[in-house]
């Protein structure tokens, strides 16, 4: 049977009449999700008369039901970000977590540093901001993709720098401990704890209010664009910087062979005509981006986002972190208070290795005046005089300006947070 034109018209026009009927009854009301919360983080309670309740009164209840505050600490090698995490590490509400990042690059590209290719940069960040999305979900499970060898049944003693968290370090993640406030030292924690289950230090994290992450493994705050903008999240960037000249001069001392040819300079006074000076301007060319793109402060990171020089915490470390917590809207625990004033006066020997952050901030964090010839200053500051003065860093015009301590190479500068 042949349809006339008229019957296929009058079909069409009838299609379409359904499609714009069903299109305005589905948005006449909000689109929205009001799933039932959950009692570990909200208290609230999961009678299905409540949860109706709260749909009804709250047609636009938003996606972050359980109200933690998800913190990034953006960072680069040697800024001072181990110090800057364990404001975070000691506070008793925070699951943090040490460089999980690690993971996806020596998995996905194991000669990174080496590399410059853009290939390579985007698949890291790909990667790297689908983990850091399920870890502030508090799934652990998804860092069994990138660690080797595969986790068995769920638990590892290959996660990087396991020590350097508290709460994978305190029951109930390590079953071997009694006490709730035991904490131990990083080297003792793999030993007295055995292997990672990694149920429980989900489970952990699901406990506790709020999730912080250090790295210093994205270059650029736009890199985690996608992450800020996520309605399930409530993500706040602390990004750390540091002189870059105090960068140059702690790597320098802290990978010695990597850096060999800079110390080699150093030391007899000639410049190395293979010197790899992209391990200076890359450092200043991520600063660069990243912080002009804060400081210009676009919507999408608005209340989002907070600048913070190590110089400036390493001489007031009170006053500066009790101005990131108000920042991030948690109260400041004394557990943290009580750790700054064990942490920041005290000397060389009382750090056991690199990573420590057991030190008199204060001189830290002029050290590198001493450490560094002139002549690298001087091409430091050549090198970097964009971020250097975007930064309020001054230069020194002689070696005599250089190791003179009562001229201060930090400008006075408020980097108020973007609210």
């Amino acid at each position: 049977m042949q349809c006339s034109w008229k019957a296929v018209l009058l079909l069409a026009l009838a299609s379409i009449a359904i499609q714009y009927t069903a299109i305005r009854t589905f948005t006449a009301k909000s689109f929205h999700s009001c799933p039932i919360p959950n009692p570990v983080n909200c208290s609230l309670s999961q009678d299905t008369d409540v949860a109706d309740r709260l749909c009804d009164e709250n047609p636009t209840f938003p996606y972050n039901l359980s109200r933690k505050t998800h913190v990034l600490i953006l960072a680069t090698t040697r800024s001072g970000s181990s110090f800057v995490g364990q404001l975070f590490n000691q506070h008793f509400d925070v699951f943090y977590l040490f460089e999980p990042l690690y993971h996806v690059q020596y998995t996905l590209i194991p000669k990174l540093t080496q590399s410059k290719s853009t290939t390579d940069r985007r698949v890291m960040l790909g990667a790297s901001r689908d983990l850091l999305r399920s870890l502030y979900d508090c799934d652990l499970y998804f860092l069994e993709n990138y660690i080797k060898p595969q986790p068995v049944n769920h638990t590892t003693d290959r996660l990087f720098r396991r020590g350097a968290s508290k709460a994978l370090c305190s029951p109930p993640v390590c079953e071997s401990l009694g006490g709730v406030d035991l904490h131990l030292e990083e080297g003792d924690c793999v030993k007295k704890c055995g292997t990672l289950n990694l149920t429980l230090a989900t489970e952990s994290c699901r406990e506790h209010g709020h999730v912080a992450i250090k790295t210093v493994r994205v270059p650029e705050v736009s890199d985690l664009r996608a992450l800020v903008e996520d309605p399930r999240l409530n993500l706040k960037v602390i990004q750390l910087v540091r002189d870059p000249r105090g960068i140059l001069a702690s790597r320098s001392e802290t990978f010695r062979d990597t850096y060999r040819l800079w110390r080699i300079w150093d030391g007899t006074g000639r410049k190395p005509y293979n010197l790899d000076v992209t391990q200076l301007t890359t450092v200043c060319e991520d600063f660069w981006n990243s912080v002009s793109t804060g400081l210009n402060r676009p919507p999408w990171l608005k209340g989002k986002y907070m600048l913070v020089r190590y110089e400036d915490l390493a001489r007031n470390p009170m006053k500066k972190t009790e101005e990131i917590y108000d920042f991030l809207g948690i109260p400041m625990d004394s557990n943290v208070e009580r750790w700054i004033q064990n942490n920041t006066r005290g000397d060389r020997s009382s750090s056991k290795h690199k990573y420590g952050t057991v030190r008199n901030s204060a001189a830290t964090a002029e050290k590198w005046r001493f450490r560094l010839s002139y002549e690298i200053v001087a091409f430091t500051q050549h090198a970097c005089q964009q971020v250097l003065a975007q930064l309020g860093y001054k230069t020194a015009g002689s070696e005599e300006e250089l190791k003179n301590l009562s001229i201060s190479l930090v400008e006075e500068r408020d980097f108020l947070p973007f609210s």
